[in-house]
């Protein structure tokens, strides 16, 4: 098996509803986000998939995070915005176009993260 990884950053805000602590009170975070894509073989350049492509794939999602208040947009209405649902998301939202993606991890600090992988 195979697999790429690439990473890209968003900045947002966000507040935890029914969360008893700091994260209940809006706050921000500079979160990365890396997509792992995964294939049994290669392409006839000898590629999964060009960074390139997911990487701007990737990178049109988080344009629509990156500087907004997650609990406004309609996803994160319905949705609490933790990183375990913003990592479900950009996985839903991604494996639109890049058929082979394998999972996305969230990370909104540097030792903490959250994956969702099908």
């Amino acid at each position: 098996m195979y697999s790429i990884r690439v990473e890209s950053t968003f900045s947002s805000a966000h507040n935890l509803r029914g969360y008893k602590g700091k994260c209940e009170a809006l706050h921000g975070h500079n979160w990365k986000v890396e997509a792992v894509v995964a294939s049994q073989g290669l392409d006839k350049t000898g590629m999964v998939i060009d960074f390139k492509v997911v990487k701007h794939q990737l990178n049109t999602i988080l344009e629509k995070l990156d500087h907004a208040y997650l609990n406004k947009i309609p996803y994160f209405k319905a949705h609490n915005p933790t990183s375990e649902q913003i990592a479900l998301y950009v996985y839903t939202q991604l494996k639109k176009k890049v058929k082979q993606l394998a999972s996305v991890t969230v990370w909104e600090n540097s030792t903490s993260s959250a994956t969702y992988a099908q």
